[in-house]
């Protein structure tokens, strides 16, 4: 578990470090072109949830709670072991590490600070944290689907086997 947490606070780490350049350095500039209207860092205050969603709302301690609440089930169902493989478990670390992350910006900012900007297929601004959150929340789906493996109940036996009224008629 304390692999976990320092794996959480080390990509909580890079998150907001990347997230103070932009915010102290970025911001004065706005937007370096990287590749010219294809990718650029854009300073961007996202005030709402994913693609600024929500954003004519103050719902930063909605999004507050529902990052904690989140991570505290997440940090709850790796305790208990209820994730059967390491791509499961490190698969909701990511997710915790952003949820985390971003909660972080809008505690103290009262935004979230994005900065990715792919231009060439007007996809919405992102950051260090949202690629956590996605890449996690992908990973743990293709973990859910194809490795996940459903456990029996207690108490019952799944057999093969067919009981002795089925093979006569």
């Amino acid at each position: 578990m304390a692999l976990y947490i320092f794996a959480v606070i080390l990509m909580i780490a890079l998150d907001q470090l990347v997230k103070y350049w932009a915010f102290t350095s970025l911001q004065i500039q706005h937007t370096i072109p990287l590749l010219e209207n294809i990718f650029h860092l854009t300073y961007v205050e996202n005030r709402g949830a994913a693609f600024s969603l929500f954003a004519q709302f103050d719902s930063r301690w909605i999004f507050v709670l529902l990052a904690t609440g989140i991570s505290i089930g997440i940090g709850i169902a790796l305790y208990k072991g209820w994730l059967q493989n390491p791509l499961g478990r490190w698969s909701l670390v990511m997710v915790a590490a952003g949820a985390l992350g971003n909660a972080i910006d809008r505690v103290i900012h009262g935004f979230v600070v994005d900065l990715f900007d792919f231009r060439l297929i007007h996809f919405p601004v992102f950051n260090v944290a949202d690629i956590f959150i996605c890449v996690g929340g992908l990973l743990f789906m293709i973990y859910f689907m194809f490795q996940h493996k459903d456990t029996p109940k207690q108490g019952k036996t799944i057999t093969n086997e067919t009981s002795e009224s089925d093979t006569h008629e």
